[in-house]
């Protein structure tokens, strides 16, 4: 016969199933637990971090830039220069291999003719504004060319701004008699000259 103190002692058996579901239940809980202390980083963190950096524009450009066709000797090349920044920019000099030397031209009226000549202090561009390269006005010159350049050819040039900055474009051939422009030696400031209706030059 057993004692009251051996009574005290004995714990009633759980049944097999009843133990196996209490520790699953136990195990989903710390499951769980540890699932939720691990914190997920952000969305916008991971796109933040691949997001492209946009380039800053140059501070000049150049719209539409040509040269007029021509067999040798000198020609010219036209386009829109475009100031994109908050200052003035000067344009001092170019460089081509078309030509071994190349000055920045105006063309002004001089004893009733209108006469090409180098432009004093280069082409000078507004803020945020544009400067028109054109036949019959300011221009970019190009003397002692040695070979053709055709409709379509491809010529690049090197424009030197006053702060030491370049612009590099490459300009296309394109024939142009418009402005009967005459671009050989002759008596006008700096040695050219423009052709009028009654020069007898020809485009």
């Amino acid at each position: 016969m057993l004692s009251p103190f051996s009574r005290s002692r004995v714990l009633p058996a759980l049944p097999l199933p009843a133990l196996a579901l209490a520790t699953v239940l136990v195990s989903g809980c710390a499951a769980r637990d540890t699932t939720s202390a691990v914190p997920s980083a952000p969305a916008s963190s991971a796109a933040a971090a691949v997001a492209p950096v946009a380039s800053p524009a140059p501070a000049l450009s150049i719209t539409d830039p040509w040269v007029k066709t021509t067999g040798e000797g000198m020609t010219a090349a036209f386009g829109t220069l475009v100031n994109n920044t908050g200052t003035e920019v000067r344009v001092v000099s170019g460089a081509s291999p078309l030509s071994p030397k190349i000055e920045l031209h105006e063309v002004v009226e001089d004893d009733g003719k209108m006469v090409m000549r180098p432009k004093e202090g280069g082409f000078v561009i507004p803020a945020r504004g544009t400067h028109q390269l054109a036949p019959g006005g300011d221009h970019i010159m190009l003397m002692g060319v040695a070979g053709k350049v055709e409709p379509g050819a491809e010529i690049p040039f090197t424009l030197t701004l006053a702060d030491g900055g370049t612009l590099k474009f490459t300009a296309i051939g394109k024939d142009f008699a418009g402005g009967k422009e005459d671009y050989q030696p002759g008596t006008g400031e700096g040695g050219m000259h423009m052709g009028g209706e009654d020069g007898g030059d020809k485009g």
